[in-house]
């Protein structure tokens, strides 16, 4: 795994420490399994954003903190030029950029985020979390499976949906795709 995934394993392990607090405790407080979580803590385990908000919302703590290990400045605005926003790659083919990581006290998390395109055989990451989602397709075409409903989005095609229910996304026609997605 990366040096950022290991980081924010660290990052996780000290908000543990700091809050006294075990593993099972955490996972329970988040609604996620003890095992994921214990996985997430060695670095060795590809960390979802949505695990980690999970905990940031039970924690009350800003998710940037736990993926970047800065804390939010901004209260009025924040802005983000093009191509700079703090990004994280989580596996070679998924990849992150935060929209919003200065402004303190978000009400959503929005994220451009890329998918490199896998082969068909390759089976899709599911995952799920509370609140809601929209996505927006900026380039190329993907796959958005919703608890077993599959959805074809173009390019400016846009999605909102229950991100509590089972949900993955596939880059089709081989070619990369970036989407805006925003996390409430």
């Amino acid at each position: 795994m990366n040096d950022q995934i290991k980081q924010i394993a660290e990052r996780l392990r000290g908000l543990r420490d700091v809050l006294e607090l075990t593993a099972e405790d955490i996972a329970r407080d988040s609604d996620i399994s003890a095992e994921e979580y214990r996985l997430a803590e060695t670095g060795d385990y590809d960390i979802s954003v949505s695990m980690l908000q999970k905990i940031a919302r039970t924690y009350n703590i800003a998710l940037d903190a736990l993926m970047f290990g800065e804390e939010p400045k901004m209260s009025s605005y924040f802005v983000t030029r093009a191509g700079k926003g703090v990004s994280i790659e989580r596996t070679k083919a998924y990849k992150y950029q935060s929209l919003a990581s200065g402004f303190m006290n978000r009400t959503a998390d929005p994220f451009i985020v890329t998918v490199e395109p896998k082969g068909d055989d390759e089976p899709i990451h599911y995952n799920k979390h509370n609140g809601q989602e929209f996505n927006l397709v900026i380039e190329g075409r993907m796959l958005i499976n919703i608890e077993g409903k599959e959805i074809i989005l173009n390019q400016g095609d846009s999605i909102y949906f229950n991100s509590k229910l089972p949900h993955g996304m596939k880059a089709l026609d081989g070619k990369t795709v970036r989407f805006l997605a925003v996390i409430m």
